[in-house]
């Protein structure tokens, strides 16, 4: 059970150098988190409350943002009997809602702090085998939720991601960086290092967002005992597809995080500030539940000032590593700052281990991906092609030899979807531009929202720019 397909230092080697998603299989065996079904977590949490998110199973054009979900405590226990129908249920936190129409997920929960009382159950989580000795389940998040259970379609600017699935499937779509302007992205609702796309990914609303058409989809089911590695800014749409599910992540810090940071610090300055000026009774929920509040502009530009500082020493560190190096292409590595999530609830990122820098670019180059050892325990994920384009028609992989085959010659192909009914969205930023069923410009035509204005100010190109003349002015 000990003897891993790949050595410590080969995984990380692989994790930090791949740009497309991949699957590691048999590396894991021996991990006692393997463990942690939602029966084995609720005996350790004895009756402890954690808070769920509950959605409805029902599938509209509109994502269904946590802002638009409700939310209730509740343990473990109640979770279990509710997801099986139990009687219980009646007058439990879960009564109100029915388990044929919702779904609940108990997302984003730090191990750090609902096990603060139990800080040996960290070592159960081992990313030491994956080339990052030291990080165990403090530096990890849990995920449990039930059949349907959903992250809205996004991207994290901050880090590589590594996924382990320990009960139940999970099913990823996955898009890579190249195709952000197809997925409309939106920084409404607001979280930091979280860029969601205005596009339900499950119901893709084609006719208001034509562009969509030209993603390209990998799709992967990850089953129990799999790890799959979500390279940077690769967007992912999961779903839970059995009963209950459970993961445990853990993102991996970057050296390009540092600007990532100041990136962030603007695109919190530029939200907050024209958010906060409208009237609060127009009832836009623009704050996600995940953010605590809209901080003041002092505390803004503060964050920003930190944030550039960490990226000038981040880049001094890096000069002065290349002047002590004996050859001109080594670059000093330095960690990023995580998730500001992960800083709030405690867990600080590893300090100065040594990481590689990634490039941007979203798929590796040719001679690239012939150096990976892909086979049974290194699994790339291919495009999704023209014969599964449909959601419903996603093929389940029941283990990694039947997954190889699903992968094995399938082609680039571009996500072809069947038209729907046009709707309009919550977030009240239909597009002036809009067409009509047969594609002639509408009649009436909606006047700019805020949130129009702030998709054009914060998009992910100008806020790069932004950045970049920013920093080019501190060094003046």
């Amino acid at each position: 059970e000990d003897v891993k397909p790949f050595t410590p230092e080969k995984t990380k080697e692989i994790v930090m150098s791949l740009q497309q998603p991949a699957v590691f299989c048999n590396m894991v065996g021996n991990w006692p988190a393997l463990h942690w079904n939602v029966k084995y977590l609720s005996a350790v949490l004895e009756g402890k409350t954690i808070q769920f998110r509950l959605g409805l199973k029902k599938v509209d054009l509109v994502p269904q943002f946590e802002t638009s979900c409700s939310y209730v405590e509740a343990t473990l226990e109640e979770f279990l009997a509710w997801s099986c129908g139990q009687p219980s249920c009646l007058s439990g936190p879960f009564s109100c809602y029915d388990y044929s129409k919702y779904w609940a997920y108990a997302d984003y929960k730090y191990i750090a702090r609902i096990f603060e009382d139990k800080p040996e159950i960290f070592q159960d989580v081992r990313w030491s085998d994956f080339g990052f000795p030291g990080r165990s389940g403090k530096e990890s998040t849990l995920w449990i939720g039930s059949e349907g259970a959903n992250t809205p379609c996004h991207l994290d600017s901050y880090g590589r991601n590594l996924v382990l699935q320990v009960q139940g499937r999970k099913r990823w779509h996955l898009f890579p960086p190249g195709d952000t302007s197809f997925l409309y992205p939106t920084r409404i609702p607001y979280e930091e290092s979280s860029i969601f796309s205005k596009v339900n990914i499950a119901n893709p609303d084609l006719k208001r967002f034509p562009e969509f058409r030209n993603s390209t989809a990998h799709v992967v089911t990850l089953s129990p005992g799999q790890v799959l590695l979500v390279p940077r800014h690769w967007w992912h749409y999961v779903e839970s597809i059995d009963p209950v599910t459970v993961s445990i992540n853990s993102w991996i810090e970057l050296d390009a995080d540092h600007e990532a940071r100041v990136e962030e610090a603007i695109t919190r300055m530029l939200v907050c500030a024209i958010k906060s000026a409208e009237n609060p009774s127009d009832g836009d929920l623009w704050l996600n539940p995940t953010e605590v509040e809209a901080t003041s502009h002092e505390v803004n530009l503060q964050y920003l000032n930190e944030a550039v500082s960490a990226y000038l020493k981040c880049q001094e560190t890096s000069v002065s590593g290349q002047a002590r190096s004996s050859s001109t292409e080594e670059k000093q590595r330095t960690s990023a700052s995580c998730k500001r999530k992960r800083r709030e609830v405690g867990c600080e990122p590893e300090s100065c281990t040594l990481l590689t820098q990634e490039c941007d670019f979203p798929t590796a180059k040719a001679e690239e991906l012939q150096k990976i050892p892909f086979g049974p325990h290194l699994i790339q994920v291919l495009p999704q092609s023209h014969k599964s384009s449909t959601m419903g028609a996603v093929p389940v992989e029941s283990d990694s030899a039947d997954l190889l085959r699903e992968n094995e010659g399938e082609h680039l192909g571009k996500l072809q979807c069947k038209r729907k009914r046009l709707l309009m969205s919550n977030d009240c930023d239909t597009a002036a531009h809009q067409m009509d069923s047969d594609c002639s410009p509408c009649t009436s035509q909606t006047a700019l929202s805020t949130n129009d204005l702030l998709d054009c100010l914060v998009h992910p190109r100008v806020v790069s720019l932004v950045a970049q003349l920013l920093l080019e002015r501190i060094r003046v």
